[in-house]
């Protein structure tokens, strides 16, 4: 029986390994929004040049990863985007960073995440493959201890 024990302990462990997934950071900071991505710069923007309030960040992570909605991995969920004056968003946007406080963020192209519908065909690839190797662990107790009775 300790056998046993031990061997699903070493299946356990082991299967954690093949099903986690690797993290890694982001090359640089960002906002994404309409599905474009923004890189962040240094340059403030006035107040009297900031346009009407068009976003705001629904997802923070620090995590490199792919998500959907208006995201960011350096600001936090509810921090809002907005127009500046004089310039198209296809160029640049503003970032509320505090109260009369703004920073631009350009415009860097069409954002390369995935939808919400490729999001679940993921989460159900990772619980396919962890119950293909639950269902393969038990049988192999199973097996092991069918051929243990033969003897």
């Amino acid at each position: 029986m300790r056998k046993i024990i031990s061997l699903f302990f070493i299946f356990l462990i082991g299967s954690t390994f093949l099903i986690s997934t690797t993290y890694a950071s982001w090359a640089y900071a960002f906002v994404v929004y309409d599905g474009n991505i923004y890189i962040i710069s240094e340059a403030h923007i006035e107040p009297k040049q900031i346009g009407k309030k068009i976003g705001k960040v629904t997802k923070y992570s620090d995590i490199e990863g792919t998500y959907s909605g208006n995201f960011s991995n350096q600001f936090p969920k509810g921090t809002e985007y907005y127009e500046i004056k004089g310039i198209t968003t296809k160029e640049a946007i503003a970032i509320k960073e505090s109260k009369g406080s703004f920073i631009k963020a350009k415009y860097d192209g069409k954002y390369a995440g995935f939808d919400e519908s490729d999001h679940k065909k993921y989460i159900a690839k990772k619980l396919s493959l962890y119950f293909f190797v639950i269902i393969l662990f038990f049988g192999s107790i199973y097996l092991f201890n069918k051929r243990r009775r033969k003897k």
